[in-house]
């Protein structure tokens, strides 16, 4: 596909053009608004909210580096002003300096599926999923997060690190659940 063509065809209100770029780049932005929202629904909304913006800005696009790069950018930032304007995800995004605890730097030797990873990210409290997603997922620099939620970079490191503890002691409980499972005579 020619994105520069549909570029510009999408900057002279061609609709056909239009409904071609949305198209052709919703499903993907979908799963990156969803692993920032707790629902569907929500995930829906941020895309649409996203949408708006990449054609409202669409003149802004310079033509140099890939446009999925650059709605993916957008998507992200609309997850995260959606997060800090919708009241139920506020008190999940306090980032707190408070109560640390250890980090193990140790991985856990287990198998597991993409989707199931993605899952339990999910699962993670909003304000560390945010900051998993952003570092870890999406590749932003502590410095990077901190600015683009107002916090300072320690607070992003210590709430990466708190989600990536909390994610690995889930995932070795996971794995020893499934050696239990294997060990288990019929």
């Amino acid at each position: 596909m020619d994105y520069n063509r549909l570029v510009k065809e999408c900057l002279k209100g061609r609709p056909e053009a239009q409904r071609q770029l949305y198209e052709h780049f919703a499903e993907g932005m979908l799963g990156i608004c969803y692993r920032y929202t707790k629902s569907m629904t929500d995930a829906e909304d941020v895309l649409q909210e996203g949408f708006i913006k990449v054609f409202k800005h669409l003149d802004q696009y310079k033509f140099e580096g890939e446009l999925g790069g650059w709605i993916r950018r957008i998507m992200v930032n609309t997850a995260l002003n959606y997060l800090k304007k919708n009241s139920r995800y506020q008190t999940d995004l306090a980032y707190f300096d408070t109560s640390l605890h250890p980090v193990s730097a140790d991985n856990p030797e287990v198998k597991l599926l993409a989707k199931d990873l993605a899952e339990l990210i999910r699962q993670l409290p909003t304000g560390y999923q945010t900051i998993f997603n952003l570092h870890a997922v999406e590749g932003f620099s502590h410095v990077e997060i901190g600015k683009m939620l107002g916090i300072n970079e320690g607070t992003s490191r210590s709430q990466y690190a708190r989600a990536r503890a909390l994610l690995i002691t889930w995932l070795r409980k996971q794995n020893m659940e499934t050696k239990n499972e294997t060990y288990v005579r019929p």
